[in-house]
């Protein structure tokens, strides 16, 4: 059973059993009606603290935070893990109008139309926020992520169909693009590396035939370009050379997040969590998540590898030994998190597919549930989440959410 199916059954039968209120989304801390509209689209919402000498106020166990603001997004449902983005003071949305907000207030500082494809994903490096060019040129775009103005472009060459930016560092942006054969198909693709001072194409690889250009998820990081895709691979790629260390098989499908720690790169191969040497590609560990489960997304946060897994369950993990810390198997009635994010003793997990999900908040130190928010939409899509300090960055749908770290 995939994991729509099991979490559509869920919410189901949780809507049968009527619930828990912070569940529900109706147990909001201090929730009152709005005081209209701030700059720029946002809608405040009053109180909640957070400004010079008046902090945020940690809820009663069991109740979430109300949101500091709320605006619409033009998030066009299309893009993969990296929709949201914050940078500095400023939250980005993937979708068109591409906008940046001020994470404070909500209000808009920079709105960029027509600047990419549909679906991109928010790729930063080294300060800068690289995007496919939105006229099929065959160019990539750098754009400052806190003016929205942009500051480089480049193009992967003439030869290539519209190249995707996979991962980006502070010498190269990294791109995948179709061969143009005689016929315009595109048959093969390369991985390539542009250099991000010069915008010059420092080296280019063809990839195995049959291997396809999209599905690709990929951090670089300590001299190595890390990729999965749609065809179960992990890859492996010296990032000043291009020349692939090594690669292999995975059991399953995998074009979503893996976890990169030191020397280790860990990602969910179903029912298996499993750790792999980047400078060799050897198994260093292995986890199972128990029968009749597999593993989410996992994420390394203050050294700490946290993911769920399909039963419900919360894990804490050390990354270098996959030994377990701890793990909660009291969410049997939660939605589980794909996507996570850490502000001091308190984990934050994005949930999918479930109108009764949202942001949870778990102590970090046991995977206790403290609360949960929800906006109330009844919308089952994904939710993204980012930190920036004392705050929270949310989108679910076509909302943007700001809530208290707390």
């Amino acid at each position: 059973m995939d994991r729509d199916d099991v979490s559509r059954r869920r919410a189901m039968g949780l809507a049968g059993k009527g619930l828990g209120l912070a569940l529900l989304g109706a147990g909001v801390w201090g929730c009152a009606p709005e005081d209209g509209p701030a700059a720029g689209g946002a809608t405040r919402r009053p109180g909640g603290g957070g400004g010079s000498g008046n902090p945020f106020v940690t809820p009663p166990p069991g109740t979430a935070p109300r949101a500091l603001w709320q605006t619409p997004a033009s998030n066009d449902g299309l893009a993969g893990n990296e929709a949201l983005a914050v940078v500095g003071d400023v939250v980005i949305v993937s979708g068109d109008p591409l906008v940046g907000r001020d994470i404070a207030s909500g209000r808009e500082v920079w709105s960029r139309k027509g600047v990419t494809t549909p679906g991109a994903n928010l790729l930063l490096g080294s300060g800068t926020l690289y995007l496919a060019s939105a006229e099929y040129d065959g160019n990539v775009v750098g754009l400052d992520p806190g003016t929205g103005g942009e500051t480089w472009r480049s193009r992967l060459g003439t030869r290539y169909s519209q190249p995707r930016p996979i991962a980006a560092d502070d010498r190269h942006v990294y791109v995948t693009g179709g061969i143009l054969d005689k016929d315009f198909r595109t048959p093969d693709n390369v991985v390539a590396a542009i250099d991000t001072t010069s915008g010059e194409v420092v080296w280019r690889e063809q990839r195995d035939h049959g291997t396809e250009e999209t599905g690709i998820t990929a951090e670089a990081i300590g001299g190595h370009l890390v990729y999965t895709d749609f065809r179960e691979n992990l890859t492996v790629r010296d990032t000043a050379t291009g020349r692939q260390v090594w690669t292999k098989k995975i059991g399953r499908s995998n074009s979503r997040a893996f976890a990169v720690h030191e020397d280790l790169v860990v990602l969910a191969d179903g029912p298996r969590l499993r750790a792999f040497a980047l400078a060799d590609g050897k198994e260093r560990w292995s986890l199972a998540s128990g029968e009749f489960s597999r593993f989410n997304d996992p994420a390394v946060l203050d050294g700490v590898l946290y993911a769920s897994d399909t039963a419900h369950g919360l894990w804490a993990v050390d990354p270098a030994t996959g030994r377990k810390a701890w793990r909660n198997d009291d969410l049997l009635d939660v939605a589980f998190p794909w996507q996570f994010a850490k502000v001091g003793d308190t984990l934050y997990g994005a949930t999918e597919f479930d109108e009764k999900g949202g942001i949870h908040a778990f102590d970090a130190g046991s995977g206790k549930l403290r609360w949960t928010y929800n906006d109330g939409s009844g919308n089952i899509q994904k939710w993204y989440l980012a930190a920036r300090g004392k705050r929270l960055a949310a989108l679910h749908g076509k909302k943007t959410t700001c809530l208290p770290a707390v």
